[in-house]
This record gives C-alpha cells, structure tokens and sequence, in this order.
C-alpha cells in the first residue's frame, strides 16, 4: 500500500489535461523509501516518505 507509516499520507488523485483541454483521471503516488528504524529499542523496517526522512520524524537505525 503506498502510505507513509508516519504521517500517513497517500495516493493523491486529480486530472491530467491535455492542450485541447480533454480531462482524464490520474493519482500521484508519494516518495516512499524503506528504511530500518529504531522504535524503542528494537530496529523495525517502514515505508516513510522522504519529507518525514527529511525533517527528522523518523530516526535511521545503523
């Protein structure tokens, strides 16, 4: 599912218009990475966006 753990944040859904005006669906999907995380002592592995990565919600386990 692409979903951010953190904050959750998902599928985005609009339009993709063309020159002639023509409207048809589409969904953006968000920049989810995998990554190892530290939750209370114990390394677990999230899908986390990479503005969460970015900010510093989410702290990577070494």
């Amino acid at each position: 599912m692409a979903k951010c753990e953190v904050c959750s944040k998902g599928l985005t859904f609009g339009k993709n218009v063309s020159h002639s005006n023509r409207k048809t669906s589409r969904t953006v999907k968000p920049n989810l990475q995998s990554v190892k995380v530290n939750n209370e002592g114990t390394v677990k592995s999230v899908k986390v966006c990479a503005r969460c990565l970015k900010s510093g919600k989410v702290e990577r386990a070494v």
